[in-house]
């Protein structure tokens, strides 16, 4: 992807700046392909996280603030992800015996089912994202990224 290309100039860009708008292309880019392949499950990239992050608790149910924590994209609407995911039946909402003020959030089976035949999609998707870099390179780039 060349920056000038996409942007359409033919100005000099300070390499600070070139590099920041190149992530943030890449980064629109990615996002624009994992939301395409997602698109048949009627499920969002942050819905996708969600759903990934309770399927990690296993059978210990979450608060909103550990799904908050662990999301890749923080963001403060955490509860309308969780109240579509309800609606579709992929998860499923108590309040806690103990604390009533506690509300725990656990994966449904459909839920896991989803997210089952969502996996291998996400796979396909990730490695024609990723089809022009080595094994090698990936590792260089990651490196590179673990930087910030």
């Amino acid at each position: 992807m060349n920056v000038e290309e996409v942007i359409k100039t033919t100005k000099k860009i300070p390499i600070e700046t070139r590099t920041i708008i190149h992530l943030s292309l890449v980064s629109n880019k990615v996002s624009e392909m994992m939301t395409c392949s997602l698109k048949p499950f009627g499920v969002s990239i942050q819905q996708f996280n969600v759903l990934r992050i309770l399927r990690g608790q296993g059978d210990k149910p979450a608060n909103l603030s550990t799904i908050n924590d662990r999301m890749v994209t923080k963001m403060s609407n955490t509860t309308r992800l969780v109240d579509k995911l309800l609606s579709k039946g992929y998860v499923e909402r108590q309040i806690c015996p103990e604390n009533r003020r506690k509300v725990e959030i656990k994966i449904t089976k459909e839920g896991l089912n989803v997210l089952n035949d969502i996996d291998g999609i996400k796979v396909e998707t990730e490695k024609k994202i990723l089809s022009s870099f080595s094994q090698e390179e990936l590792k260089k780039l990651n490196d590179l990224l673990d930087k910030f």
